[in-house]
């Protein structure tokens, strides 16, 4: 099992996927914490990136060409079966869904957080936190 987690400094949680600068995947197998990576993510910035699909009707990230920037950022983490953050748009939670990937967005902050609760068993989607 390989749980990614975004994050700007390798140990507190994105507040936001688009934005976050890098992946922390953690593997973990049979209760326990075997290996700890930071991947690069693609799209990092700063600035918050608008494609302008609220205008046309449609949820955050889901305007023409949000589908390629989703692809290119979950390219990384394809080997991975859940990616946390605490916070994303509507087309890359979908997009995660299409991979194969199950997104998990916390109210926890930090990635040991995060694997504690899932070693745990209490590790909770909260879809509220969709923007």
């Amino acid at each position: 099992m390989k749980i990614a987690v975004v994050s700007n400094d390798g140990n507190r949680i994105s507040a936001h996927f688009g934005r976050a600068r890098l992946y922390v995947v953690v593997t973990v197998e049979d209760g326990r914490v075997v290996g700890r990576e930071a991947r690069e993510k693609a799209y990092h910035t700063h600035a918050h990136h608008h494609d302008h699909s609220a205008a046309s009707g449609q949820g955050h990230g889901l305007g023409s060409g949000a589908r390629a920037r989703h692809q290119e950022m979950i390219e990384p983490i394809r080997d991975c079966d859940l990616l946390v953050s605490r916070g994303m748009g509507a087309g890359a939670y979908a997009g995660l869904q299409a991979a194969g990937i199950r997104p998990i967005l916390t109210d926890l902050r930090t990635v040991d957080e995060v694997v504690q609760a899932y070693l745990e068993g209490r590790l909770v989607d909260h879809p509220e936190r969709l923007h």
